[in-house]
């Protein structure tokens, strides 16, 4: 039986996984991450050495660990053709019975999204390469599996593993729990228009970024990779937040997403983006916002007298040393600073850093009110021409508030994803197999794993006839005949073990498929030539026939026996 429209839509999406899908329909990101913890692909990262030795390790130390790991073996890619092009016109009719074109413009760089003041600084469509295509023009943005982030190396350009940021915070994620052995519960998911990243509720809080893990002092050391750190979160909403309990869409009404558990998110979220002020915080404000080091000066007693200087020179001295300014190594770091950059005098236009912490401590400054920052810009304005704006600054350093989906939320109650971080990989396969008939999200999860054994074969179909640019564009110079002829030569392993299949644009970017994988791009490629040519694909075990304007003979490791009418 067919399946329905609808239906067909967001099942072959979680095939494709591209970055409008993964917008229009919320649980699949949740889906992509139960799919990499089910490939054994992770699973085999726990026999190596690097992480059987920290077998023992709480899970703080082995994140950590784990983010040499992913930087030694994936990059961060985002070369906009990797997954080929598409046009504007045809992707919005495609979802425009979901969500309007309107709401997808004002949310995805793809079609209009410009961001906020930052992204219109920096010109967002040029920082990501979108502005060299013209038009309805645009490129298929694809969140790729795990299996396709190891091939990577396959591909011409790339020595290691590769994925964009969709891609890596999904891997970390499920890294997090097979290796580090964090619960699910305590991994939220958060994506923006123009990001990804995981909140991990263990310590103070940790964010994964790209391929980096952002502790909560790291996120206020005010040096520029913290400050790379911070866009999405400073700059753009947050359009979902996922988690086992479900989601939060910012565009949609309705969340399957646990109530408190989604308070619970907020309040962690919150307490990480939040700091006290400090000497510390301080000098790290002043590292990140150099303009304002002219104010300020840093009055010290050095072998026992009063000595004074700049806070630009400070800084001088810190860019060159293993000592920071505020940390417990500051006196080490005076101790380097040369007798003659110290001064006996106070500069009598520039403000002691140790009497402003005096004053604010004194005065029972809290900077989340309003009207003590007046009464801080007031004390401040001797020494600092625009008081009013460097105390929201640096306030606006001190706490952030990020643009999470808010509104009125009619929150429906689904069955949880509930794995436990003790169970072995089969047992959690069976675990999400006995939930397929009750949660969506487990049962797409088994579309985007590509578990051909199990899953209806329509929303593969659909995918890789009418979502797969790259083999089409590869082949448009060469024959049928050549084509099949180069089929032949490639190597015949799939990225994907068992009876799971890559889409044809996996087998063209990593130059190597099996023989039922071959014979979908080929057909792939004749559809685009002759649409109207009546196809179809006859697998018996390891014997594959293209049928079409002739046979096309391929060999085949998997165990499939079917025919397929294309």
């Amino acid at each position: 039986m067919a399946m329905d429209a609808d239906k067909l839509e967001k099942y072959s999406s979680a095939i494709t996984l591209s970055d409008m899908e993964m917008f229009v329909f919320p649980e699949l990101m949740y889906s992509l991450l139960l799919a990499n913890i089910m490939s054994p692909i992770i699973w085999k990262w726990r026999q190596e050495d690097w992480f059987r030795r920290l077998a023992k390790k709480d899970p703080y130390k082995k994140l950590m660990r784990l983010k040499q790991y992913v930087m030694d073996g994936y990059e961060f890619n985002l070369d906009l053709n990797t997954w080929g092009l598409t046009q504007q016109e045809r992707e919005l009719a495609r979802f425009a019975r979901f969500i309007s074109p309107d709401v997808i413009a004002r949310s995805n760089a793809l079609f209009g999204y410009q961001g906020d003041q930052y992204y219109f600084d920096v010109d967002i469509r040029k920082h990501f390469g979108l502005d060299k295509y013209e038009g309805d023009v645009i490129p298929y943005w694809k969140t790729e599996t795990i299996e396709a982030m190891t091939a990577f190396h396959r591909k011409n350009g790339y020595r290691t593993g590769a994925g964009e940021c969709v891609s890596l915070s999904t891997l970390y994620a499920a890294a997090a729990f097979i290796v580090c052995g964090i619960p699910l519960e305590d991994i939220y998911m958060v994506l923006t228009p123009l990001h990804s990243q995981n909140l991990l509720d263990i310590a103070d809080g940790v964010l994964t970024n790209n391929r980096r893990i952002v502790t909560k002092s790291m996120w206020f050391n005010g040096t520029a990779l913290s400050d790379k750190a911070q866009r999405a979160l400073r700059n753009e909403q947050v359009t979902v937040v996922a988690h086992p309990s479900g989601y939060v869409h910012c565009m949609y009404d309705e969340a399957t997403i646990n109530p408190a558990v989604y308070e619970r998110f907020k309040e962690r979220l919150n307490s990480y983006l939040t700091t006290e002020l400090t000497s510390l915080t301080l000098a790290n404000f002043l590292r990140g916002n150099a303009r304002y080091q002219r104010h300020f000066q840093f009055c010290r007693k050095h072998r026992g007298e009063n000595m004074f200087i700049w806070a630009e020179v400070l800084f001088h001295y810190e860019h060159g040393s293993n000592y920071r300014i505020g940390d417990h190594t500051f006196d080490k770091l005076l101790d380097e600073v040369l007798s003659e950059d110290y001064s006996l005098h106070r500069a009598p236009n520039r403000l002691c850093c140790e009497e402003l912490l005096g004053f604010l401590k004194y005065e029972d400054i809290d900077l989340m009110k309003r009207e003590d920052r007046t009464r801080m810009a007031a004390y401040v304005k001797a020494f600092i021409p625009d008081a009013e704006a460097f105390v929201e600054e640096l306030y606006g350093f001190h706490h952030l508030e990020p643009r999470l989906p808010a509104g009125k939320k009619q929150f429906i109650e689904k069955p949880p994803i509930e794995l436990s971080v003790g169970q072995s990989r089969h047992e959690i396969i069976d675990a999400l197999q006995s939930m397929r008939d009750v949660s969506e999200t487990a049962d797409l999860a088994f579309y985007a794993f590509r578990d051909m054994d199990t899953c209806d074969w329509q929303p593969f179909i659909t995918a890789a006839m009418e979502r797969n640019p790259v083999c089409v564009e590869a082949a448009r110079d060469q024959s049928v005949q050549e084509v099949y002829d180069q089929l032949l030569r490639m190597d015949g392993e799939s990225i994907y073990d068992g009876n799971r299949l890559a889409q044809p644009d996996e087998v063209a970017n990593f130059n190597t498929g099996d023989g039922v994988e071959k014979a979908l791009l080929l057909a792939d490629i004749l559809r685009s030539r002759t649409p109207d040519i009546p196809m179809e694909v006859e697998i018996d075990v390891q014997d594959v026939v293209l049928k079409a304007d002739r046979e096309y003979r391929f060999a085949s490791a998997k165990h499939f026996q079917r025919k397929l009418v294309l």
